[in-house]
């Protein structure tokens, strides 16, 4: 649960440290459709690597997609089937391509690709095709009965019995995450971590496993699908031997080959441990490939690879597979790593009870990255910082890693110049001047603080579960780490260490994070629906709060405008001490465990939408044509080979759409069966 997610669009600004010289002409802009519009990133400074690191880079991408498979099993039981069959039917049509129906069953089919499976990756509300069923049974009937993706011993009759409710039946499978504490959250989840278990069977199960009293628990649950067998609880562990075998055979074989290329002997130690826990699904593995990671600092070249985020559990256990690869930008890594090397400063004189926080801060290292690859559950929407281990003890006693993807989140503020975003919804011109002017490198150190002491900071109580929040645990954590980005971001620490020039700076994210929390993120939920998804929240809980308690002293408040609604901060200093209250109150539910004041602080600020509000929002977005929603495709990496199968090369092209991306996908890494 360590990675920041993109709230709004950027407005247009100024790129302040741009890490290499990029086209002027790329093209940022692939496709729209639903709520979503797609983009391509650029990879600045891959032609000018060593060959070595090229080949690293390009094995490291193979690994990336061999996992492809897996998050989509993980999403839901269905998913790969369903895959299967809607990227045949539309390869295979032969209709009016130009009908409703298949307009509708195009749009659908992107959808899916978009979610890793038929739930929104953002709202996990499943998603409602607008085709009829009897078109979709009029296409699978029209295809080669040799090409249907049947299971073992199953009959089209069959399969369709299933998979037909399972697409059209609103009721069916509705949420992929469900997060409502008052219900049974793995019953009422789609998502395939569970299978014939209960809330209370599953918590039970792990209570019996974990020793209180261990200081390096591992991480329970991490790896695992747990099910009923012969009515007893076990666990069925992701491994070469067990689940997802075959995608992770490919995901080894790819490692291997770039550990042979790798940066140094420490990093060729760590991939060899990670190869070994892929075998053995061993998790006391996982955790010393874990430390052995954290602790390289020297290399250029990077990536996460495995069963890494919980968001997608609604008990916060399960890791979703995911894989980054990428490599140091070095010029703005100047700027995490002075924050890196203060912070024991920071940590120091956080506003919290000193018995939460950490006497010594270890190995807290950050750098900014440029990223070459985004698989898994990082694809097509992805984070634009990360800072792991996740495991609390070794966080403590080893320390971390934070990046910050730099070309991501420039993709990202290039895509957004002119969408008329700040003339709708910033309060003045003033403000709007001042967004423009720094909110590019303070949205950039608000990640960088969030990921490279935020999530580092603080500490559990001895004996306290690091699962002790359960479904609140991704949201308060992302609170917490958002809180303490905030709040130093008006110190005039960051002016002395010279990653800011102006001690009024710090407004600009003050502002864009309040307006979003309050009123603009609301754009990314349907009417009558709740805030659910963990980030979303987080954001509507800090704003939301900061508000309700700013009513005394007018700190901020929402005011009207010409018929429209608006933030207004009147004192920036107020609201810092507000952020800071708030930090210390999360850090003690964070330390002490109590989930009771957590799952109230989450229920009372950050699930309910004020409808009229929301309407008001929806209905102004309307106007700017901006999508709630962007992810993005990847560039595709072509390695060049001698005679004697050497590759001497690796080539990168910005060639593909959205759909011959994904098409490719599915043609090239299909690795799982169905079943």
């Amino acid at each position: 649960m360590k990675k920041i997610i993109p709230g709004i669009a950027l407005s247009a600004m100024t790129i302040f440290s741009a890490s290499a010289v990029q086209d002027p002409n790329f093209n940022y802009h692939v496709d729209n459709f639903a709520d979503i519009e797609v983009l391509r990133y650029e990879v600045p400074g891959f032609a000018n690597l060593p060959l070595n690191q090229k080949q690293m880079l390009y094995y490291l991408t193979q690994a990336a997609q061999a996992g492809r498979d897996i998050i989509w099993d993980q999403n839901g039981r269905h998913n790969l089937q369903i895959r299967h069959l809607l990227e045949n039917i539309y390869t295979s049509y032969k209709g009016d391509k130009d009908s409703k129906d298949f307009k509708a069953f195009e749009k659908y089919l992107k959808q899916v690709w978009f979610g890793n499976g038929l739930h929104h990756h953002y709202s996990n509300d499943k998603y409602a095709p607008e085709f009829s069923q009897d078109f979709f049974v009029a296409q699978v009937n029209a295809l080669d009965p040799a090409t249907l993706p049947l299971l073992e011993g199953q009959t089209k009759d069959e399969m369709m019995a299933v998979l037909l409710p399972v697409i059209f039946d609103p009721t069916v499978m509705a949420k992929k995450v469900n997060q409502d504490g008052s219900q049974d959250v793995i019953a009422t989840s789609a998502g395939n971590l569970y299978d014939g278990v209960t809330q209370a069977e599953v918590e039970e199960y792990y209570n019996a496993l974990k020793n209180p009293a261990d200081a390096t628990p591992i991480s329970y649950g991490l790896n695992s699908k747990v099910v009923k067998k012969d009515g007893k609880i076990t666990e069925l562990h992701y491994n070469v031997d067990g689940l997802y075998g075959p995608a992770i055979a490919k995901i080894i074989y790819w490692l291997d080959k770039a550990k042979q290329v790798a940066d140094n002997d420490a990093q060729k130690e760590y991939i060899t441990k990670l190869i070994d826990f892929y075998i053995t699904g061993d998790l006391r593995l996982f955790d010393e490939y874990s430390i052995l990671w954290a602790e390289d600092t020297a290399s250029d070249v990077d990536f996460v690879n495995g069963f890494i985020e919980s968001y997608n559990d609604p008990l916060g256990m399960t890791g979703s597979w995911e894989s980054y690869v990428n490599f140091k930008d070095v010029p703005s890594s100047k700027r995490t790593e002075a924050i890196a090397s203060n912070a024991q400063w920071f940590e120091d004189h956080s506003p919290v009870d000193p018995r939460f926080r950490k006497p010594n801060v270890k190995g807290v290292s950050a750098k900014v990255i440029t990223a070459a690859m985004l698989a898994g559950d990082a694809f097509p929407a992805c984070a634009i910082g990360i800072n792991l281990p996740n495991s609390a003890w070794i966080r403590a006693a080893h320390g971390s890693k934070s990046v910050t993807l730099e070309n991501i989140t420039e993709a990202y503020a290039e895509a957004s110049k002119g969408n008329g975003f700040n003339e709708e919804f910033v309060i003045d011109k003033a403000t709007s001047d001042l967004l423009d002017k720094y909110l590019y490198i303070t949205d950039m150190l608000h990640t960088d603080l969030h990921e490279c002491l935020g999530h580092a900071s603080g500490q559990l109580l001895p004996g306290v579960d690091p699962d002790a929040l359960k479904e609140n645990g991704a949201t308060l954590e992302e609170a917490r780490a958002d809180l303490f980005a905030l709040y130093y971001l008006a110190d005039p620490k960051l002016l002395e260490i010279g990653v800011l020039d102006n001690p009024d700076a710090y407004k600009a994210e003050y502002y864009k994070y309040m307006m979003n929390g309050l009123m603009t993120q609301l754009n990314r939920i349907e009417p009558g629906k709740d805030v659910e998804e963990a980030h979303m929240r987080n954001r509507q809980l800090i704003a939301a709060w900061v508000l309700d308690h700013s009513k005394k002293n007018k700190a901020m408040e929402v005011v009207k405008k010409n018929g429209k609604t608006f933030v207004k901060i009147n004192d920036y200093a107020k609201v810092r001490e507000l952020i800071g209250q708030l930090l210390g109150e999360i850090q003690r539910i964070k330390s002490e465990g109590d989930y009771e004041a957590g799952n109230k602080l989450v229920q009372k600020y950050g699930v309910k939408v004020d409808p009229k509000l929301h309407k008001e929002i929806l209905d102004r977005y309307a106007g700017l044509n901006i999508p709630p929603y962007r992810g993005f495709i990847n560039p595709e990496y072509v390695a060049v080979y001698d005679d004697n199968g050497n590759i001497i090369d690796v080539k990168i092209e910005y060639t593909e759409d959205y759909t011959d991306q994904m098409l490719r996908l599915g043609r090239d890494w299909s690795v799982l069966p169905v079943e």
